[in-house]
């Protein structure tokens, strides 16, 4: 990854952050269009990008809510044995898959989380 506007890059990662805390999840969401947006990243990079600054953000937003009792690393263990699992197989055959694909997938999902939560 090339350096990018910085000041772009952290704003993006707050606004990761904060829709994920808020939320419980979203933050890819608002990240690859702020990445896209804000900073100098080519497309081919705001994908693994976002990837990259979504894994910390999970870490501690599982920290979080194991250390106030929300849910347990045990009741969270096949979630993430799941989806470790399926960013492995993206990582490692992704790269394949063209960036129109994936915008318009993640258009999509988001589409469909829209709707879902408004009816």
């Amino acid at each position: 990854m090339r350096n990018g506007n910085l000041l772009g890059m952290a704003v993006a990662g707050l606004a990761a952050g904060a829709v994920a805390g808020l939320f419980g999840a979203g933050g890819g969401m608002v990240l690859v269009p702020l990445l896209t947006l804000l900073t100098s990243l080519k497309e081919e990079e705001v994908f693994p990008s976002s990837v990259c600054i979504i894994l910390p953000i999970c870490v501690v937003t599982l920290a979080v809510t194991a250390a106030v009792g929300t849910v347990s690393p045990g009741e969270a263990l096949p979630y993430l044995l799941g989806s470790a699992a399926g960013g492995f197989a993206v990582g490692k055959w992704g790269r394949n898959i063209p960036v129109t694909w994936l915008h318009r997938g993640l258009g999509l999902l988001i589409l469909w989380g829209g709707i879902r939560y408004l009816c």
